[in-house]
């Protein structure tokens, strides 16, 4: 049984890093769709044509390949907001074990040190994941009022 513990316990150990490189990058991610955001957001206030438009206008289609268009580029934000948080949980658990060792052993210096990286990557993760919940919910909200246009425009076509 110490053998399966310790080997749990060296496993847990391994994946920090990747967890932390993979909030990192999330956070990135989260800036960049801000910067997006804002960038569709002044395009969207100029009255010029939006992106689902431009593509339609290029490439046709019917509704189903613009529902299936909306969808992969909802898609990574979808990702975003429920990985990020389920990273930082994992980014928080992992140290925490050290950290409780420490404790145990009266060194101090090692509990601070595991324990601020657990909050700075949950906080973190957390902060990335509500910047980008907040561009997907307006942005869906802006893809869905597209779809309506073309929608429309498609049924005057018929008519």
């Amino acid at each position: 049984m110490k053998l399966i513990e310790s080997l749990l316990h060296q496993l847990s150990g391994w994946f920090l890093a990747p967890v932390l490189v993979l909030i990192l990058v999330l956070f990135l991610y989260a800036c960049y769709a801000l910067g997006a955001f804002a960038v569709e957001a002044w395009q969207r206030r100029g009255g010029r044509a939006h992106a689902m438009e431009r593509h339609w206008q290029r490439h046709g289609g019917g509704l189903e390949e613009m529902e299936l268009w909306m969808l992969k580029r909802l898609e990574p934000l979808r990702i975003g907001t429920r990985t990020a948080p389920m990273l930082g949980l994992v980014a928080t658990m992992i140290p925490m074990g050290p950290a409780l060792t420490g404790l145990s052993n009266g060194r101090m210096e090692e509990v601070a040190h595991h324990v601020g990286v657990a909050f700075a990557a949950v906080i973190v993760s957390l902060l990335a994941a509500s910047a980008i919940y907040a561009v997907l919910v307006v942005r869906r909200r802006w893809l869905l009022q597209d779809l309506r246009r073309i929608e429309l425009a498609i049924a005057a076509r018929s008519a």
